[in-house]
Parts: C-alpha cells; sequence; structure tokens
C-alpha cells in the first residue's frame, strides 16, 4: 500500500511496507525524511512547510505511545491540541501531567510534571488533556506574562472558562512554582480579545500606564444605527483600531476585494469621527516600538469631547464544546 506522504509513518509500520532499516537511515540522512520523534519519521517537505504547531502535534503522536497511560497532555501540548495560540512559545518538547506528587522529568522530546490534576480531563482528538481552566493556570505559572495572557484569552474566549473556574485553579496550585505570575495573568485575562494581536495590545497599553481599555465595542449613532465594531475604546470616547495583517481578510463580503474592504473600513473611520470619536490605529510592528502609538493614545484622551453616540460592549461567541471524563 502506498504511503501518503503527508502522514506519519513509524518504523514497524516502514518495515511492514518493505523498507528495511538501511534504507530508512538513507532516506533520513539523505534528508528526504524528517525524523520527528524515535523511530517515527515524516516526509521531509511536507515537514518543512508545516507552522510550530502542525509540528508540534506530529510530536505529540510520535511521542504519547510510549508514555504511561496516566500521561495527561499538558501546559503547551495542551494548548495546542485544543487550538489556542501561542506566540513567540517553545514547543520542542511534549509537556504531559502526571496525576502525582513526584518523578517529574525533562528529556529531550518530552517534559514530565508531577502533580495533582484532580478527577476529570478534556478530551480532544482522542487525546486527554488538563481541563482548560488548568491549562491557563499552568501556562500562566510558565511562561512570560505576555505569552500567557495571548494563551489565556483565547480560551476564555472559545473555550467558555469562567472566573470562578480559573480561581479554583489558583487555589489549587497555590503552592506550586510560578503562582504569583499566575494570579496576575488570570486577573488580565479577558474573553474579548479576537486574535494574539489584540491580546498583545491590551499587554502594551496596559505597560505604558494608560487604563484597561475595552474590547468589541458594537458604535450606534444618536438615531441609533449601528455605525460599526471596533476593537478597543476608552470610556466610550476614544476608539482603537489593531490592523493585524488578516483583518482586512477576516471583513470580506462575497465578491468584495481587499481593496474593497480598506475603502470600507476608510468610510467607517470618517463616519466615527464625524460622530466626534477619537480614532487610534496601530499595526502589528508597533506592538514592538510602541511609544509612539501610546503617545498618540494619551493625546487622543486629552482632547477628548463627548462623541454624538454611544458604544456598547458585543457579546462573547458561542463557546466550543467540549468532551470531559473521569481520570
Amino acid at each position: 500500500m502506498e504511503h501518503d506522504p503527508g502522514a506519519m509513518l513509524r518504523r514497524q509500520d516502514a518495515l511492514g511496507r518493505g523498507y528495511s532499516d538501511d534504507e530508512i537511515r538513507r532516506l533520513y540522512t539523505r534528508g528526504e525524511w524528517q525524523r520527528i520523534g524515535r523511530g517515527a519519521y515524516l516526509s521531509a517537505a511536507v515537514f518543512s512547510a508545516l507552522g510550530d504547531e502542525e509540528r508540534h502535534r506530529f510530536l505529540i503522536d510520535s511521542t504519547l505511545h510510549a508514555l504511561s497511560d496516566d500521561a495527561v497532555l499538558s501546559h503547551q501540548s495542551a494548548a495546542v491540541v485544543y487550538g489556542l495560540p501561542l506566540w513567540r512559545t517553545a514547543l520542542d518538547r511534549v509537556h504531559v501531567t502526571r496525576n502525582r506528587r513526584g518523578g517529574g522529568r525533562v528529556k529531550r522530546r518530552i517534559t514530565v510534571h508531577c502533580a495533582p490534576i484532580g478527577d476529570r480531563v478534556a478530551v480532544v482528538d482522542g487525546h486527554s488533556l488538563t481541563l482548560p481552566a488548568r491549562t491557563v493556570v499552568d501556562l500562566a505559572r510558565t511562561l512570560p506574562f505576555e505569552q500567557a495572557v495571548v494563551a489565556g484569552d483565547a480560551a476564555v474566549r472559545r473555550l467558555g472558562i469562567s472566573r470562578d473556574e480559573l480561581d479554583a485553579e489558583l487555589a489549587l496550585a497555590a503552592r506550586r512554582h510560578g503562582i504569583d505570575a499566575a494570579r496576575r495573568v488570570v486577573h488580565f485575562v479577558s474573553g474579548h480579545s479576537e486574535s494574539v494581536g489584540e491580546s498583545r495590545s491590551r499587554v502594551m497599553l496596559v505597560r505604558a500606564g494608560l487604563p484597561v481599555p475595552s474590547q468589541q465595542g458594537e458604535v450606534f449613532d444618536p438615531g441609533g444605527r449601528r455605525v460599526g465594531r471596533v476593537d478597543f475604546h476608552f470610556d466610550g470616547v476614544v476608539l482603537g483600531e489593531f490592523d493585524g495583517r488578516v483583518k482586512y481578510g477576516r471583513l470580506l463580503k462575497p465578491g468584495q476585494t481587499p481593496g474593497d474592504a480598506v475603502f470600507a473600513e476608510k468610510q467607517r473611520e470618517d463616519a466615527l469621527r464625524d460622530l466626534g470619536f477619537q480614532v487610534v490605529r496601530w499595526t502589528w510592528d508597533d506592538l514592538e516600538s510602541p511609544a509612539q502609538v501610546v503617545d498618540r493614545v494619551r493625546r487622543a484622551i486629552a482632547r477628548a469631547e463627548s462623541p454624538r453616540g454611544w458604544v456598547v460592549q458585543a457579546p462573547l461567541p458561542s463557546v466550543q464544546p467540549l468532551t470531559v471524563r473521569a481520570l
């Protein structure tokens, strides 16, 4: 049977297809196959085209079969399987947690954490994962603040994690390393961030000493007509817009080109300014050098007057369904 080049191939499966160990070794050393785990291979061409999260999924699949059944995916690995964004986060090792108090270890491709998990785990794509709130707290304990907020925002938004669930996990982790950092992240996360850039923007603004902005506001004119939706707003007066590279693709309507979307955005912004709102825009590059953006926001707040319209909070989306089983 012909092997699917996009699928992982284990050594035993390769031998069963007629390859010898010498052939496997030559394919690997010549660079035609990429080794992604012990005795697990993938076409090098396919591997080179994958993103970090996709590569990590293959690393998980190549590793878990050698672990005991009580190993539950956690930390970055659980986040990847949940489909959460991980910004500037190492994905070179699979992270699992075992429901015991000792015996953790770090190897080349796997980190084994040992800590009480509780009596339930989530099941996604056949994998057992720490529950969403536990995953957020584990990441918040072990990642830098900004990286943890990016993943935590997405988890709260997509998986419907409540503040009570996060507080309960913080209480259970009270004696674990990094708990103070985790409390700061949990206090800060919001389900209203729609992208990595929006989460990073919120961190940028607050680190600069600005008040925490509200997010995803629906703007209405004096007659109650909806004018548009904005990424951020300060007291319903100063509006902030993050222009990510994929934003205009999301705005496209059937038959519309990116140029049409940009023009429609300009018309929308003109309408917002005409109502008396202050509008400040920034891009992904501005997040690395935020001083000018922060200065523009401060000036906008200083000159803002009451607009002829109002902003209301947009509702959160429906949450992803989740399968849970007893541990």
